[in-house]
């Protein structure tokens, strides 16, 4: 369980292919002289399980599943990733309550940039609006934002300076895929309709 509260940036050192997946080798000094095999961390949103650490760098064995159905798939060394431990008992929960169990992949439509602030569209599959309102929360790359505007098609969100300083949502741009995950409540609400109608 995490927070959507991103801790660090950390940068991909390495994408070893281990077929059908691949082990995807994360640099980040500060979280790996206290990270451990077997741990949880969120990487873009997406938990992942710790499989070996090594001086700056720990790494992560993706299977074909969340390689093709999160952005894990399109990243290559170099790239900047989002990064959060999971959560300990008796925490702040600065964000929301956040599974790492990525619901689809949206892309951002549209960039309003006002100085140094921003207000994003994101595209998304409409299964998942049934689960987004206004003022709700969602994490889009692991990051928890609250919701501006909901459609059926499409959500837009607004961000403040630290967050695009401090996260992969600084530089992205139209087009660019995004982990989406709705809020886990909202979930349950949607499953519990659904249940009224079955026989």
């Amino acid at each position: 369980m995490f927070s959507g509260i991103v801790e660090s940036l950390g940068t991909v050192a390495e994408i070893r292919q281990e077929p059908p997946g691949c082990r995807l080798i994360v640099r980040e000094p500060r979280i790996a002289a206290e990270a451990a095999v077997a741990d949880s961390i969120s990487v873009n949103g997406c938990c992942l399980t710790v499989v070996e650490v090594r001086g700056e760098t720990f790494a992560f064995q993706a299977g074909p599943e969340t390689l093709s159905r999160t952005n894990l798939g399109d990243l290559k060394p170099g790239s900047p990733v989002n990064l959060e431990r999971s959560l300990r008992v008796g925490e702040r929960l600065g964000g929301h309550f956040v599974t790492g169990h990525i619901d689809d992949v949206g892309r951002l439509a549209e960039r309003r940039d006002y100085g140094e602030w921003s207000h994003f569209w994101f595209e998304l599959p409409r299964r998942l609006s049934l689960q987004m309102a206004p003022k709700g929360s969602i994490a889009v790359d692991g990051v928890s934002l609250t919701i501006v505007d909901s459609e059926p098609d499409r959500f837009s969100v607004a961000l403040i300076p630290y967050t695009l300083a401090v996260t992969t949502l600084g530089p992205i741009k139209a087009g660019d895929k995004v982990n989406l995950e709705t809020d886990v409540l909202a979930k349950y609400v949607q499953r519990l309709v659904e249940a009224r109608q079955w026989t």
